[in-house]
């Protein structure tokens, strides 16, 4: 009896773990996923030798939700992945899943999880570049200068 307790206990210890991992992402985690997702297809489009030459057209993007300015790097992203000069290049399997993408991200972040994300920064530049200068509040700004 004492080893058919064990099993139950076990099977139902497995079954919360289940149960659990079965819940839905949240705004937020599915924009990081999606974001990363983004990131690292646009990323085998430039290294990959097929899609090289159609990748050269897209601009460069370093995605980062908490950053403002996200939408408007996605809208621009949109417009020219969808108006790539050539057919073939708008044809390539890889980059239609990546303008997908983008549009989906761009979808959740405009309409669904509208007013779920916080925004830290405002640094359009670091979309492009990737280098996210700090910013500093007043105070903390007033104390660097005292110091020096």
């Amino acid at each position: 009896m004492n080893a058919q307790m064990r099993l139950v206990s076990f099977i139902f210890i497995l079954g919360l773990v289940w149960f659990a991992s079965c819940a839905p992402p949240t705004c937020y985690s599915r924009t990081l996923e999606l974001s990363n997702e983004i990131m690292s297809g646009l990323d085998n489009l430039h290294k990959s030798s097929r899609t090289k030459t159609c990748a050269e057209f897209l601009p460069k993007m370093f995605l980062d939700v908490h950053n403002s300015c996200i939408k408007s790097k996605l809208r621009d992203f949109l417009y020219v992945a969808e108006n790539l000069p050539t057919e073939h290049c708008r044809e390539r399997p890889r980059i239609r899943l990546l303008k997908r993408r983008v549009q989906i991200l761009y979808t959740i972040i405009s309409r669904v999880c509208y007013r779920d994300l916080v925004f830290f920064t405002d640094d359009c530049e670091a979309l492009e570049t990737g280098i996210i200068s700090p910013r500093y509040s007043e105070d903390r700004l007033e104390r660097l200068i005292e110091d020096a």
